[in-house]
């Protein structure tokens, strides 16, 4: 499962290597404003198809028309609302400081140890435990100090050879939407209550430096302001 072991013309073959990043085809929008023409999702499809029985980790809410999509396909899905979870869970902390004994304050930690204590509970799948997974845009709602961290864990429950699709914005996102899957190629922006603030806008160094672990990887920029981004492990 990887791009070079994959017949396709030797123009549209990816690059290699860790630090490999190229420009694919420049999706356009679809007539309905809220569907994306995804050419990283129809990418992601072709990467995982020769696994069979393959699994995917959705990373965002729980969608019948994603799953069924997945599951139609011959895959078994695993979906974990990872944004939410963490919004919870810094909830949760941020009461505890609150109810704390006066001068507790000083106990406070850092968005880092925080991560941590995060991931004790959280995406606790075996290792190599998926073949891909749907990161969406999320890592752009967490602090700097915590992506590296979810990276790390995203990249031990992936298979070798397995493919991670993320979306970043180029700038600031205006709302909040959620994804879910229409057919190989369309994805749905759904508006949704505001969960989490835009936090970090990246810039590719950054990207690379996030998925260093990971073989190779390709991009693909979109005129609204959304790279996607699809990263072999």
């Amino acid at each position: 499962m990887n791009w070079s072991a994959k017949h396709r013309p030797e123009a549209t073959r990816p690059a290699t290597g860790a630090a490999a990043v190229r420009p694919g085809p420049t999706p356009s929008a679809v007539p309905s404003g809220n569907l994306r023409i995804s050419n990283g999702l129809k990418e992601f499809l072709w990467l995982i198809s020769d696994v069979p029985h393959g699994r995917v980790l959705d990373l965002g809410p729980v969608w019948q028309s994603t799953v069924s999509f997945f599951v139609d396909k011959g895959y078994r899905v695993s979906t974990e609302d990872l944004l939410r979870t963490w919004k919870d869970f810094l909830a949760a902390e941020e009461e505890g400081f609150r109810s704390a004994p006066v001068g507790a304050d000083a106990l406070r930690i850092s968005p880092s140890v925080l991560a941590d204590k995060f991931l004790e509970n959280a995406l606790q799948y075996p290792e190599r435990s998926f073949h891909g997974v749907l990161a969406w845009d999320l890592l752009d709602y967490f602090d700097p100090e915590v992506a590296p961290r979810l990276m790390a864990r995203l990249s031990h429950v992936l298979h070798p050879g397995g493919a991670m699709l993320a979306m970043f914005h180029s700038r600031p996102a205006e709302r909040f939407h959620r994804y879910r899957v229409v057919d190989s190629q369309t994805v749905e922006l759904l508006a949704a209550s505001t969960i989490a603030v835009h936090s970090h806008v990246f810039q590719n160094r950054e990207i690379l430096g996030l998925f260093g672990e990971f073989r190779s990887s390709k991009t693909f920029v979109g005129r609204d302001q959304v790279r996607e981004g699809l990263f072999l492990k």
